[in-house]
């Protein structure tokens, strides 16, 4: 039986009510110097609140060195209105490379277009709505097949389709940024798992290209992390088993890939982040750090951009 997915019934993306919008993201301040720096050094020493400051202090060291820190998040890290930050971090070069899923493309897109996105799955389910916006689908999958013609992967796609339509609010979108950049912005496909690949444009063959055209673009840049950091946020599943393919490929084909910091923030402990990211690399400095994300990552940034006087003067030293 052939399903007629011809005659599905969609809707335009601004007739859809989304959850999240622009203008309850996350706004990129700078504080007064040493404010913040002061406020987190009220925290205990102790467990989480140690784990930041720690994790922060390797972060620091790897762009003193020059090593790469690379992000993977899950779509959950844009649709709390975090993509503002990723982008600061970015510019100020605490990130070099970036992953996602496919879910993680769809908010990015959705975002880049109307400045919001995700539905209410539950209601739209009953009706059989749930993620019928054709333009999401259509815009999407026409860049990943428009990519792969062109022999570029599926977050290059994607952030050159954005870019040539130059859509409205393309400033919310990290892997426009990444394509501007000339940054690794890599997406992660599970097909069948997106929205988008309920729709007549979804073609399987460009969107399995793409995704493991990416995939090999992240394990190069996996085998660079000697001395830099992969850090994952919010991805259960997908992002630590493909990093652990990655750091298998890097190390098979003799790059040295055995000292570098990991880091797993998320708001549950979750197998494949311990096991994939954490544990089985045994590459240096782990840390694993509970809570909401629209919490952490500002902390974090805060840290970044704001540390202590005696951070800069260790650094500067060229100590820990």
């Amino acid at each position: 039986m052939t399903l007629p997915l011809e005659r599905l019934k969609t809707y335009a993306l601004s007739e859809r009510p989304s959850l999240v919008s622009k203008e309850g993201f996350a706004r990129v301040e700078v504080p007064p110097p040493g404010a913040v720096a002061a406020l987190l050094g009220a925290l205990p020493d102790v467990l989480g609140a140690r784990a930041l400051r720690q994790l922060a202090r390797a972060l620091l060291d790897a762009r003193r060195a020059k090593a790469p820190i690379a992000l993977g998040i899950g779509a959950h890290v844009l649709k709390v209105g975090l993509s503002p930050l990723l982008v600061d971090l970015m510019e100020r070069g605490f990130v070099q490379a970036l992953a996602t899923n496919g879910a993680g493309a769809i908010h990015d897109v959705e975002l880049a277009m109307i400045g919001a996105t995700s539905e209410d799955v539950a209601s739209a389910l009953k009706d059989g709505s749930f993620g019928m916006a054709r333009d999401t689908a259509e815009f999407l999958n026409g860049a990943v097949r428009a990519g792969v013609a062109d022999g570029l992967g599926f977050g290059a796609a994607v952030g050159r389709a954005i870019d040539r339509a130059a859509l409205p609010h393309r400033e919310l979108s990290v892997l426009w940024h990444c394509f501007r950049r000339g940054l690794p912005g890599t997406v992660h496909v599970t097909l069948g798992a997106d929205i988008v690949h309920m729709h007549a444009s979804a073609d399987g063959a460009s969107i399995g290209a793409a995704s493991l055209a990416d995939f090999r673009r992240f394990a190069e840049l996996v085998a660079t992390l000697q001395g830099g950091a992969y850090v994952n946020v919010g991805s259960a599943v997908t992002l630590p088993e493909v990093f652990l393919k990655a750091l298998a490929i890097a190390r098979n084909l003799g790059a040295t890939v055995d000292r570098f910091t990991t880091a797993n923030l998320d708001q549950l402990s979750h197998y494949r982040p311990r096991m994939n990211v954490l544990d089985r690399p045994a590459a240096g400095p782990s840390f694993d750090l509970r809570g909401h994300h629209e919490i952490l990552l500002p902390l974090l940034r805060w840290l970044l951009i704001d540390p202590p006087a005696d951070w800069v003067q260790d650094t500067a030293k060229g100590t820990r």
